[in-house]
C-alpha cells in the first residue's frame, strides 16, 4: 500500500504557524524579488487572487480583500518541511520525499489493519508537532494514491483529511471522478491528445480500446501510467539520490544591471555558493557555466540569452577557482554588450564527481592549497555564522540582493530571529 502526503497550502501554512492571527483569512505568498503569486491560502483563492500573478496588477485586489502578502522565506519553509518528512519516517521507513511539500509513503511489511486511522495519526501527529496541516490519500499503486489524495482534500469534511482506495468499487468510483487534466502525468501537450479521443476522466484513459493508441503515442510513460491505474503497481519509490548531478545558483536582480563590476560581484557571490553546495555533498565539478538573460520586454533584440561555458582539465570544488573562471567568462560575454542591462545572472557547475574520486593531473592542477583554505573557510563560517568568510570581490554585507519587502523572521533557523513570548 502506498501512501501521499501533501501538505495544504504549504507556503501560506508556514507563514500561519507562527502568526496565527492569520488563521481564517486572505493569504498569498509572493516570489524572489516579490515578483509573483506562487502560493495561496484557500480564502486568497475564494477572493481571487490567481496564482502566477504579478504582483503589481493584483494590488488594489490585495488592498480592496485585505490580503496578506508575504515574501518567500525559503529558510523557514525547507526547515519545517524537513520537520514534517522527519514525522513521517516514524510511521515507515520507506519514504520518497517527491517536494518540499509531497511525499510518498510506503507500507510494505508493515502489519496496518485500520489505514484511515493510521493516517488520522500522521495527520494530527503533524498538525501537533509542526502546525502544518495535511491531507493524505492511500492506494495500492502511487498514482492511485494521488487521486486518493485530491478527494481527501477536495471531501475534507467528510473525508477527514484522509482517503484509502482500498476495493475495487472506489476505485472505479474514484476514476469517473478524476478529471483526465488532474491525472498525474498528463502534461498540457498529452492533454490536448487525450481530448481528442474523447478521453475526459480516468476511467476513459483506462479503456482497453486506447491501450494501442496509449502505446503509440505516449509509449513506455503512458503504458505505466495506464497500468498503476488500474491498480498494477509498477512505480517504486525512488531512492533519494546521494549527489545532485548538477548545481545551479540563478537570481533575478531588483533593479537591471549594466556596470560590469556590480555583475561581476554578482557571478562571483553565485560561483561562491555552488562552490559552498559541491563541498557540502562532497562533489567537485569539471564544467562550469554563466549566463546572462535581457529583459526581452524591454529589449527590441531577437537575443536576450547569453551564456557560455568552460570545462576545467581538472575537477575542483574551490571557491577561488570556480569564481575567477566565472569571472573570466563573464568578462567575454559582457564584452560587445556594455551598456545592456542584464535582469538575470546565474552559474551552474555540472559533471559532478565524487571528491575521493577526483582524477589527478600530472601537469596541470589546481594548487594544492586551495584545499586546506576552503576547510578552513567552511569551519569558520559554520562556527561563527554562514558567509562570514567571503572572497574580498564579494560584497560582505549581502548574499541575495532581493525586494523582500514582506519577509517574515527566520524563526526555527536564526537565534537572533526567534520567537519571544
Amino acid at each position: 500500500m502506498y501512501a501521499l502526503v501533501d501538505c495544504n497550502n504549504f507556503y501560506a501554512s508556514c507563514e500561519r504557524v507562527f502568526q496565527p492571527k492569520f488563521n481564517g483569512k486572505p493569504v498569498a505568498i509572493l516570489s524572489n524579488n516579490d515578483g509573483c503569486v506562487i502560493s495561496r491560502s484557500n480564502e486568497a483563492k475564494a477572493v481571487g487572487i490567481p496564482m502566477g500573478a504579478p504582483a503589481f496588477q493584483i494590488k488594489d485586489l490585495v488592498k480592496e480583500k485585505n490580503v496578506q502578502l508575504f515574501s518567500s522565506n525559503y529558510a523557514l519553509y525547507g526547515d519545517l518541511s524537513n520537520r514534517v518528512m522527519a514525522i513521517l519516517g516514524q510511521f515507515t521507513p520507506n519514504v520518497e520525499i517527491y517536494s518540499i511539500d509531497e511525499a510518498f509513503l510506503n507500507f510494505d511489511g508493515l502489519n496496518i489493519l485500520d489505514y484511515h486511522d493510521y493516517g488520522l495519526q500522521m495527520k494530527n501527529r503533524i498538525q501537533k508537532w509542526v502546525g502544518i496541516p495535511v491531507c493524505i490519500g492511500f492506494a495500492e499503486t502511487k498514482v492511485l494514491s494521488k487521486v486518493a489524495n485530491k478527494i481527501a482534500k477536495k471531501f475534507q469534511d467528510r473525508t477527514k483529511g484522509v482517503y484509502v482506495i482500498d476495493s475495487e468499487e472506489k476505485r472505479i468510483k474514484a476514476l469517473k471522478w478524476t478529471k483526465i487534466e488532474d491525472v498525474w502525468g498528463i502534461g498540457h501537450r498529452t492533454l490536448k491528445k487525450v481530448k481528442l479521443r474523447h478521453i475526459h476522466t480516468a476511467f476513459d484513459f483506462i479503456q482497453p480500446q486506447h491501450e494501442a493508441w496509449i502505446k503509440k503515442e505516449m509509449g513506455v510513460v503512458g503504458l505505466r501510467l495506464k497500468y498503476e491505474l488500474e491498480g498494477k503497481s509498477v512505480l517504486n519509490l525512488e531512492p533519494i539520490p546521494e549527489q545532485k548531478k548538477s548545481i545551479a545558483t540563478t537570481r533575478s536582480f531588483p533593479k537591471q544591471i549594466a556596470e560590469y563590476d556590480l555583475l561581476r560581484e554578482r557571478v562571483t557571490t553565485f560561483a561562491a555558493v555552488c562552490a559552498e553546495k559541491l563541498r557540502k555533498q562532497h562533489s567537485c565539478c569539471h564544467t562550469i557555466i554563466v549566463m546572462l538573460v535581457i529583459d526581452k520586454h524591454s529589449v527590441a533584440t531577437s537575443k536576450y540569452y547569453f551564456n557560455m561555458a568552460v570545462t576545467l582539465p581538472f575537477a575542483t570544488n574551490s571557491t577561488l577557482t570556480i569564481s575567477n573562471t566565472a569571472v573570466e567568462m563573464l568578462k567575454k560575454l559582457h564584452k560587445g554588450n556594455e551598456g545592456i542591462k542584464f535582469k538575470k545572472a546565474g552559474v551552474i557547475v555540472t559533471e559532478l564527481v565524487n571528491e575521493n574520486q577526483k582524477q589527478f593531473q600530472l601537469f596541470d592542477e589546481e594548487n594544492p592549497k586551495h584545499l586546506a583554505l576552503m576547510k578552513a573557510m567552511d569551519k569558520l563560517n559554520h562556527k561563527i555564522g554562514s558567509t562570514k568568510v567571503k572572497l574580498a570581490s564579494q560584497n560582505l554585507s549581502l548574499t541575495w540582493n532581493m525586494n523582500q519587502k514582506h519577509l517574515s523572521p527566520k524563526y526555527t533557523t536564526n537565534f537572533k530571529e526567534i520567537l519571544e513570548i
